[in-house]
């Protein structure tokens, strides 16, 4: 009998937090395995090097037309529902772009993105919302679980494609089962009325934040932190070609890239709590980014070492990044909104930026002076961060 009660209080917050861990799981994943398996893709449906970059940078490009609209879509239909919705699209796009055909695989990935979206945006009021005081922790959580599966995605899409009938479409469509036991997960949420809490959060947020100088140091902080992670994923094992490391250990060096990234997002909330404010920690981490893009230039033999810094910089940066969302706002529309902004210009940032770090290659002959730049915007970054960092609120 001693049991029942505390079964009774931890049962419900355990698998609530269980359920966020689920979605979070199906974030990156879907996205992160189409990268290895681009040029077999390419191969088949004949893509041309255009067609085949378009469809990398598609989710991106739904992510930033997605998070404007999806704080009005938790408003309308609440942020349980809304995330079920969400799932319920991501489940479908993953399987439509399994289909088969030219477009299928297009038309699947904009929903996937669409989808992916919505969770970016609405997750950060969720958490705002239900767990006020754990909101770095389990921002952490939930960044950790997203580079964990991002990892997955990426080690299993060849083996998975090679040996299973299908192909590369079932290797993508296999996705689809970590999307239903999300939604499975998340059901039980669906059934329950939603909480309302009290004042500003049941009105609408409005546009008051788009005037905030916070809310937009959130914005570039997020952009810059974006910009950063999608110029290495997409570039990195080409820069490291170039300076003669094998294409099997490039492959490493980004694998343990992702890895020193869950490792910091890991250890960044437990830190996050015990500091006054954000600013030397997250400032710090983007400096030590700046260190690294540049020892690519001038210590290219350590690629190792700065691919595992990289990723240290990356970690804490998103990690902070989506957390500032919740600890910035005032309530969970609030949260909603600051993440709905900072994630429709960041990502939309983040699409242009490895196509603008190719074209900056092109246009010089080599990597030095993209790095450069790119460790150039990591530094203003860094400067953005003692604005960001700061224990403030937005009006």
């Amino acid at each position: 009998m001693e049991g029942q009660p505390r079964a009774a209080v931890i049962t419900p917050v355990t698998l609530a937090v269980a359920g966020i861990v689920l979605v979070a799981a199906t974030m990156r994943g879907p996205f992160t395995s189409v990268g290895p398996l681009l040029e077999t893709i390419r191969s088949d449906l004949r893509l041309s090097a255009v067609a085949a970059g378009a469809l990398g940078m598609l989710p991106l490009l739904a992510f930033a037309a997605v998070s404007p609209v999806a704080p009005a879509v938790g408003r309308r239909l609440g942020l349980e529902r809304s995330l079920g919705l969400a799932l319920v699209v991501l489940a479908v796009g993953v399987l439509l772009r399994s289909a088969p055909g030219a477009v299928a695989p297009f038309a699947g990935t904009a929903l996937i993105g669409i989808a992916i979206g919505l969770v970016n945006v609405l997750l950060s009021g969720l958490i705002k919302r239900d767990y006020p005081d754990r909101a770095a922790a389990l921002t952490g959580l939930y960044t950790t679980t997203m580079g964990a599966f991002a990892m997955i995605g990426s080690g299993v899409a060849v083996p998975v494609a090679d040996a299973a009938p299908g192909g590369w479409r079932t290797s993508l469509g296999l996705w689809v089962v970590v999307a239903v036991i999300a939604l499975v997960a998340w059901l039980p949420r669906l059934r329950r009325p939603e909480p309302r809490p009290a004042g500003s959060a049941d009105r609408p947020a409005g546009r008051t934040h788009w005037r905030s100088p916070l809310a937009w140091q959130l914005t570039a902080f997020m952009g810059l932190q974006s910009l950063g992670f999608y110029v290495a994923v997409s570039w990195l094992p080409t820069i490291l070609l170039s300076t003669g490391v094998s294409m099997a250990a490039a492959g490493w060096y980004l694998a343990l890239m992702q890895l020193t990234g869950l490792v910091a997002s890991a250890l960044s909330p437990p830190i996050v709590r015990r500091l006054p404010d954000q600013r030397l920690f997250t400032a710090g981490a983007a400096v030590l980014g700046v260190l690294s893009y540049l020892g690519f230039v001038v210590a290219p033999d350590l690629g190792l070492v700065w691919s595992a810094t990289v990723g240290l910089s990356q970690g804490v940066g998103i990690t902070l990044a989506l957390s500032f969302f919740a600890l910035r706002a005032r309530d969970a529309g609030q949260a909603a909104a600051l993440s709905g902004m900072g994630q429709s210009l960041g990502y939309l940032l983040a699409a242009l930026g490895p196509l603008l770090f190719g074209v900056l290659h092109d246009a010089t002959g080599g990597w030095s002076a993209p790095l450069v730049i790119l460790a150039a915007l990591i530094g203003v970054q860094a400067v953005v961060a003692l604005g960001a960092g700061r224990a403030r609120k937005v009006a």
